[in-house]
């Protein structure tokens, strides 16, 4: 039988669970201090049902002055603070004033004068009710400036997901614009078959790419079946131009990386290494651990940059402005300065290596 785990709760979690516990271990504290201290002085036992009478006051008229606190953290600074001083001396001459009748009371044949009595109290009071409103209100502090630091880091969250769900989005369109182009084309020939075969494997690529979250992140084992369903539309086109192979070590099977992350270097591939090529392409897809990250690999066999004279490492994808910078913008946005992005192009093709953290925590967002 599996033990549960208990997860540590953070101290002011609840605030009144957390004001409540400070309060009365702060106060038990006073009592134990100024009791000891009566005892080591000799003072008979009896002495302490004052120190106890104090204590029952302080803490009584604490709760009232945490009340009044409450309302002043909304005010003005300067009525914050004027009234918090003026609260904080009333509340001490009060519990001086109970103080001093105490112990004028349980000793009545004391020579000590009731003035002398009550600035004695007056000034202990004032001392532990001021200890106690200065730490009232850098709590306070404390908690309103760790709130702003978690709303801010929300703000930044959400924004960072906004930017990663926009990204994502541009790549839809795109691919959807050129399979309907092509679908149209084979409805013109009467290609009815193909036609629909295409549609059928549109809904399928769609449909998982629906269902998933813009900022999710799926292992490479997920990645290459989505991008496996994607080639499947592509190959109605292409026929046998288009050549694919993959390559991926177990060991990095699971590792998580951006949904949809791969789909535009594979469409990159397809668009300048195998359309302009009569004899089509070979496009190879791999990933392999390097260290602590994961390096991914996507080639292909078509002219390249010398040969072509074209700009594939940095083009925008017709009609939408996306391309290889998306995926750049992307990385970043997804793994900041743990990833990089090289784009290499020689006479025999153009490979685009990807690096990024080997990270297989199942706790991340991940997509369906």
């Amino acid at each position: 039988m599996s033990a549960t785990r208990i997860q540590p709760q953070p101290f002011f979690a609840d605030k009144n669970r957390a004001f409540w516990n400070l309060q009365s271990l702060g106060w038990a504290g006073a009592f134990l201090l100024r009791g000891s201290s009566t005892v080591a002085n000799g003072q008979p036992l009896s002495s302490l049902i004052p120190v106890l009478i104090s204590t029952i006051t302080g803490y009584s008229v604490t709760l009232l002055i945490a009340v009044v606190f409450r309302f002043l953290q909304r005010q003005r600074p300067i009525v914050t603070w004027g009234v918090s001083i003026v609260t904080v001396v009333l509340a001490a001459g009060l519990v001086a004033f109970i103080d001093a009748w105490v112990f004028s009371t349980q000793n009545r044949a004391s020579e000590t004068a009731g003035l002398q009595l009550f600035l004695g109290a007056f000034y202990l009071s004032v001392t532990l009710i001021g200890a106690w409103s200065a730490l009232y209100y850098a709590i306070n502090f404390y908690l309103t400036v760790e709130e702003q630091a978690d709303q801010l880091l929300r703000l930044e969250n959400q924004a960072a997901n906004a930017q990663l769900a926009m990204l994502r989005y541009q790549l839809n369109p795109h691919f959807l614009f050129n399979t309907l182009n092509s679908i149209s084309t084979l409805v013109l020939l009467k290609q009815t078959d193909r036609a629909n075969a295409m549609l059928s494997r549109l809904s399928s690529f769609l449909r998982y790419t629906l269902i998933n979250e813009p900022t999710a992140q799926v292992t490479i084992e997920q990645e290459i079946e989505t991008l496996k369903l994607y080639l499947e539309i592509e190959k109605m086109r292409f026929e046998d131009r288009l050549r694919t192979s993959f390559s991926i070590d177990p060991a990095v099977g699971k590792a998580r990386l951006p949904s949809l992350l791969l789909q535009p270097l594979v469409e990159n591939a397809i668009k300048y290494a195998v359309t302009p090529k009569e004899e089509g392409a070979d496009i190879t897809v791999s990933a392999q651990p390097a260290g602590e990250n994961v390096r991914i690999v996507v080639s292909d066999t078509g002219p390249g940059l010398n040969e072509s004279g074209m700009t594939p490492h940095i083009p925008m994808s017709e009609g939408t402005g996306v391309g290889l910078p998306n995926i750049r913008d992307r990385l970043i946005q997804a793994f900041g300065e743990r990833q990089s992005f090289e784009t290499r192009s020689t006479p025999g093709g153009f490979s685009v290596i990807i690096e990024l953290p080997l990270n297989m925590d199942e706790t991340s967002k991940v997509a369906a």
